[in-house]
C-alpha cells in the first residue's frame, strides 16, 4: 500500500511538472507568434511604400520607428483618425534629404524633404545629442504633435517628446517643426550643408505650412541615430509590442509582397516527444 501511494504522488508531480511544462511552452509559443506577427506587418507596410522617385529609408530605422509608432497607439497617446508618420533620419548627412512623412493606410509617401539638426549637433553630419536646455542641440526618440501657433518663424507646431531622459524636455526647450530660410538647396550650394537650428527639426519654409498641416494634432515624429544609449534604453522602442494597428493588412499579404520573408522552425515537445512544429518569421 505504501509503495502505491509513494508512486502515485510521484506520478501526480510528474504529472504536474509535465502540465506547467506544457503551459510556458505554449505562452512561449504565442508570444513567438506575436512577435512574427508584428515584424510581419512591419515589413509588409514597408514593401508597400513606392520609393521610386524618393531617397530610399532605410528599413532598419522604418522598423525602428514603426515599433515605437505601435507602442504609442497602443497606449492612446496618438491621433487614431490620422495614420501618419514622421522620421527623421539624422545617420544621413544634411545634404540629403532626410526627412520622410508617411501615410501609413495608404503606404504613399506624403513629404521626402531636407531637415535641419542643431548646431551643437554637428556641422553636415549629426554626431552629439542632447535633452539639455541651451545645449542647441536635436533630442532623438518619439514625439507626438500638439498644437500650432504663429511664432518667429512663423507657423510652428508643438511637440511632446516622449522618450524620458532623452526628449522629455522638448516641450520646455521650444523644441518644434518650423520653416526656415537656411533649409533649402541654395543654402547648400552656397555652404555645402544646410544650416543648423537650435535643436529643432526645422523644414523648408515652402513645404512648413503643408507639412505641419499634415503632421499637426497628435500624429508621431521619430528622430533616429544608431546612438547605442538609446537603441538599447529608450521605452518606447524596446516595449514589447503586443498588438498592430491594422491586423487586417496581414490577411492580405502574400509571400510575393513580403519579400519572401525567412522563417525558422521551432518543435515543441514533451515527455520527450515532439508535440507541435511552428514556423516563426525571423528578421
Amino acid at each position: 500500500m505504501k509503495r502505491a501511494r509513494k508512486f502515485l504522488v510521484c506520478m501526480l508531480g510528474y504529472l504536474a511538472i509535465a502540465i506547467c511544462g506544457n503551459i510556458v511552452t505554449a505562452n512561449e509559443a504565442n508570444a513567438l507568434s506575436e512577435a512574427a506577427k508584428v515584424e510581419l506587418y512591419i515589413s509588409s507596410l514597408y514593401n508597400r511604400i513606392d520609393f521610386t522617385n524618393f531617397e530610399r529609408l532605410s528599413f532598419q530605422v522604418f522598423n525602428n520607428a514603426m515599433k515605437g509608432f505601435i507602442n504609442l497607439r497602443n497606449a492612446g497617446k496618438l491621433n487614431n483618425e490620422k495614420q501618419v508618420i514622421s522620421i527623421c533620419d539624422f545617420n544621413q548627412p544634411s545634404v540629403l534629404s532626410r526627412l520622410w512623412i508617411i501615410d501609413l493606410s495608404l503606404g504613399k509617401i506624403l513629404f521626402n524633404t531636407f531637415v535641419a539638426h542643431g548646431q551643437g549637433t554637428g556641422e553636415d553630419c549629426a554626431v552629439t545629442f542632447s535633452n539639455r536646455e541651451n545645449s542647441h542641440q536635436s533630442s532623438l526618440g518619439f514625439y507626438v504633435t500638439t498644437e500650432v501657433y504663429k511664432g518667429d518663424h512663423g507657423t510652428s507646431l508643438r511637440m511632446q517628446g516622449m522618450d524620458q531622459g532623452f526628449n522629455d524636455a522638448a516641450f520646455k526647450r521650444d523644441i518644434v517643426v518650423h520653416g526656415a530660410d537656411y533649409v533649402s538647396e541654395k543654402y547648400i550650394a552656397e555652404n555645402q550643408r544646410l544650416g543648423r537650428s537650435w535643436g529643432c527639426p526645422a523644414v523648408p519654409v515652402k513645404l512648413a505650412e503643408a507639412i505641419i498641416n499634415i503632421i499637426k494634432e497628435g500624429t508621431c515624429l521619430f528622430i533616429y541615430y544608431p546612438d547605442s544609449k538609446y537603441l538599447s534604453s529608450a521605452y518606447w522602442l524596446n516595449k514589447k509590442t503586443s498588438l498592430t494597428p491594422d491586423p487586417q493588412l496581414l490577411s492580405d499579404m502574400t509571400p510575393l509582397q513580403m519579400n519572401m520573408p525567412r522563417y525558422r522552425t521551432i518543435e515543441y515537445s514533451s515527455n520527450g516527444k515532439v508535440d507541435s512544429v511552428k514556423k516563426v518569421l525571423v528578421n
